[in-house]
Formats: C-alpha cells, sequence, structure tokens
C-alpha cells in the first residue's frame, strides 16, 4: 500500500512537471513569434531598436511572472506595486498583440500584392538620352556603372518592400492592442455601472414584494485598484439605496496590513438591513480570517456557514471552497440544514458551481460572482468551462442563479467585452 501511494505521488508530480514544462513551452513560442514579428522583422540587425525590442519581449513577462508571485508570496507591498503595472498591463497587451498579429498574417499577402501591382505598372518613357560616340570611330558607346558591370537594384527593392510591410503590420497589430487595452482600463478605473434585474420568487410574500440586494462581488483591491477604486464602488452601492448590500467574495488580494486602508471606505456603505459579506477564494490566499475579521470592524456583517432572516426570507452564506484547504470550506447543511422551507431562501456563495447544492437544499436564489464574465473576451468562453453560468441570471430547477460580472478586475485592470459592475436584484412576489 505504501509503494502504490508513492507511485500515486510520483505520477502526480511527474504531470505537475510535465504541465510546467508545457505552459512554459507555449509561453515561450508566443513571446518568440511576438519577437520575430514585432521586433526582427521590423528592424536591421545590429541595430539599436532591435536590441531594445529585444530586451523589452523579455523583460516585460519576467514582470508578469514577478507580479503575480509577489502578491502571492506577500512581497513587500512597493515592491507589488512596482511590478503590477508593466507585469499585468502587458499580460492584457500580449493577449490582444498575438491576435491582431495573427489577423496580420492574412494581411501581409493583400499587402504584397498591392506593392507588386504597383511596381509592375508602366511608367511613362522617358525622353530618349544623346547617346555617346567613340570619338573617331562614330561607334556608340556602353555605359557602366561604378565597377564596369550594369547596377543591379532588385534585391533592394524587394528588402525594403518587405520591410515596409512587416512594419506596417507591427504598427497595425499595436495600434490595435494598445487602444483595446486602453479603452478596457478605463472602463475599469471609472468605475461599475450599476445593473439592474428582477427576479420572482414563489414564497416570497407579498409584504417582502420589491425587496432590493446590491449585490458586488470580485472587487479586487489589491497592489493597482485601491483605495480610490473602493470609493467608487461604495458611491456607486450608495447611489441605489438598496435595501441590502451583499458582498459575495474576492475583495482583496493582499494582507490586512497593506490593504487595510483601501478598504476602508466600506464603512460607509449603507442600507436598511446592513451590509453581508462571504468569503471567495482570492481571501484564502492572503488569510481569510483576518479580512473577516476586519470588514466585521467596518460594520460588516460575515456570514460564515450561517443564516440570518430578513423580512420575508432567510439570507444564508457559505465560505468559499477555497477555505476547504484551512479545513473551512462551504458546509450547506449549517447553513441551510435546519430552515424552514416554506420561507423563500437567498444564498450567497462565491462560485456558481455551488448551485449544485442550492438545489439539493432547496434554496431559491443564490448570488454569485468569480466568473468576471471572462473579464477579457474571449475569456468568456474559457470561463465557462469551469462555471456553469458565467454572467447574468439563470433557472436550475426550483432555483435561480445570478452571476455578476464583478466590480473590479484581477491581473491586468482591464476589462473587454465584460463591464463590470454592480447588480441590484429586486425580488417580487407572485403574489402582488
Amino acid at each position: 500500500m505504501v509503494a502504490g501511494f508513492g507511485d500515486g505521488v510520483v505520477c502526480v508530480w511527474a504531470l505537475a512537471v510535465l504541465g510546467l514544462v508545457a505552459v512554459l513551452a507555449a509561453a515561450g513560442g508566443v513571446h518568440w513569434y511576438v519577437w520575430r514579428r514585432m521586433v526582427r522583422d521590423t528592424t536591421r540587425a545590429g541595430g539599436w531598436p532591435r536590441r531594445a525590442g529585444t530586451v523589452a519581449v523579455v523583460a516585460f513577462p519576467l514582470m508578469s511572472v514577478g507580479a503575480m508571485a509577489s502578491t502571492r508570496l506577500s512581497a513587500p507591498f512597493l515592491l507589488q506595486q512596482v511590478l503590477a503595472w508593466p507585469g499585468y498591463l502587458w499580460m492584457a497587451f500580449l493577449l490582444y498583440l498575438v491576435m491582431a498579429l495573427v489577423v496580420g498574417e492574412f494581411v501581409r499577402p493583400l499587402l504584397k500584392r498591392v506593392l507588386r501591382v504597383r511596381r509592375t505598372e508602366p511608367a511613362p518613357a522617358p525622353a530618349p538620352a544623346p547617346v555617346p560616340v567613340a570619338a573617331g570611330t562614330g561607334e556608340p558607346v556602353e555605359e557602366e556603372g561604378p565597377a564596369g558591370e550594369r547596377a543591379d537594384t532588385a534585391p533592394v527593392v524587394d528588402s525594403s518592400r518587405r520591410l515596409f510591410i512587416a512594419r506596417t503590420v507591427a504598427v497595425g497589430a499595436a495600434a490595435a492592442a494598445a487602444s483595446t487595452v486602453g479603452y478596457g482600463m478605463y472602463g475599469v478605473l471609472r468605475g461599475p455601472s450599476v445593473k439592474h434585474v428582477t427576479v420572482p420568487l414563489a414564497k416570497l410574500p407579498r409584504s417582502a414584494h420589491g425587496f432590493r440586494i446590491a449585490v458586488v462581488s470580485d472587487i479586487h483591491l489589491g497592489p493597482i485598484l485601491g483605495r480610490g477604486h473602493a470609493q467608487r464602488v461604495v458611491d456607486a452601492v450608495n447611489s441605489t439605496n438598496p435595501d441590502l448590500i451583499t458582498i459575495v467574495g474576492d475583495l482583496v488580494d493582499g494582507d490586512v496590513d497593506d490593504l487595510g486602508p483601501a478598504a476602508a471606505p466600506l464603512r460607509e456603505l449603507t442600507a436598511r438591513h446592513g451590509a453581508f459579506f462571504v468569503t471567495g477564494n482570492h481571501e484564502y490566499y492572503s488569510g481569510a480570517q483576518q479580512w473577516v475579521d476586519y470588514v466585521r470592524g467596518l460594520g460588516i456583517h460575515p456570514l460564515e456557514n450561517a443564516r440570518v432572516e430578513m423580512p420575508g426570507f432567510d439570507l444564508a452564506g457559505v465560505n468559499d471552497y477555497q477555505g476547504e484547504s484551512e479545513h473551512h470550506g462551504p458546509d450547506f447543511r449549517r447553513a441551510l440544514g435546519d430552515r424552514d422551507r416554506t420561507r423563500a431562501s437567498v444564498l450567497l456563495a462565491h462560485q456558481p458551481v455551488a448551485i449544485h447544492d442550492s438545489v439539493k437544499f432547496g434554496v431559491d436564489l443564490q448570488l454569485s460572482g468569480h466568473s468576471h464574465g471572462g473579464q477579457l473576451w474571449p475569456g468568456n468562453y474559457v470561463a465557462a468551462l469551469d462555471n456553469p453560468t458565467v454572467a447574468g441570471l439563470e433557472r436550475y430547477g426550483d432555483t435561480q442563479l445570478y452571476v455578476t460580472r464583478g466590480a473590479g478586475a484581477w491581473g491586468p485592470p482591464v476589462r473587454v467585452g465584460a463591464p463590470s459592475d454592480v447588480t441590484v436584484v429586486t425580488l417580487a412576489s407572485r403574489q402582488a
């Protein structure tokens, strides 16, 4: 049995190493392609532009790795901030740069054809030049180049044409990637928009008809998004004048010592029935308990596998699945097992995949985040592989699931095709 266990561990490690090698090979291949098209093809050998471009293609991915590692390893916060901006922005820029360069592969033949046509167009015939005649013979003299041979300019023309095409495609690809990332960053830094959704619940009494819940998720305060972003989120939430505020995980990426001041504006959240919080997977990367205690000090009520009664429905919350690594994961039975099922219920669970347990426990509505709506298109297709719902409202049996795209961004402070939001869910009674 021991030998079998040992063999299993070896297999796991072997698969992990193979996976790491595959990732590194893929990353290396992508960066080689970028270097070839953006640096080698657009510069002349030995010049400083090629050397500078090569250094950039090596340095930026290293900063990306450093940005992710420094956060996970709780490096000095100043170092995290220094690495975060260039490192994370490169990740977003690289994605759209590669996509633009791939499109450029189809543009290159068209440019070559256009330039070839222009080169072969007949030019107007020049006026005949006088033919020199050898003295005393009357025979015409054939002119030669400086070395006694005719000059051949075709290779120079072809080289210039290739360089022009390469630079045209490179500039176009860089402009497309930069404008996409710039617009996506503006969307994040200006703060989340407010989205309204009405959800009818069969068990909701008429007295609770119109109850409004502000749903906030994935704020991701960290080395890039700080106190100013937290204040924008608070202002967006308070502007809706909700009855209840729910923060469904991934509030932060870091320690309380570094990010406590950034999260302080959350103290200003105002709702008639208070604000509630459940953990997301990112809270556990830095220590979830410190954040549970901190938000409690801000006047926000953590729901750790717990339930409270609201007017007309039960509000429950479960810890994130990442908490299982600390023996503090979700406990649906503790949060929902002994409740009165004749009452409507709303569950806060960070990851949409919790819907399968919610259905088993007769939850009427689950509120989640986690997916970011994909954040960077076409990331929504990747997010769909792990999340039953990527964004919006869907029904699973008698249980409805609403997934917000989140109010911040992880990694690059950029969103493309998945704008950030704070959602106001209005509960509707069938009896109204």
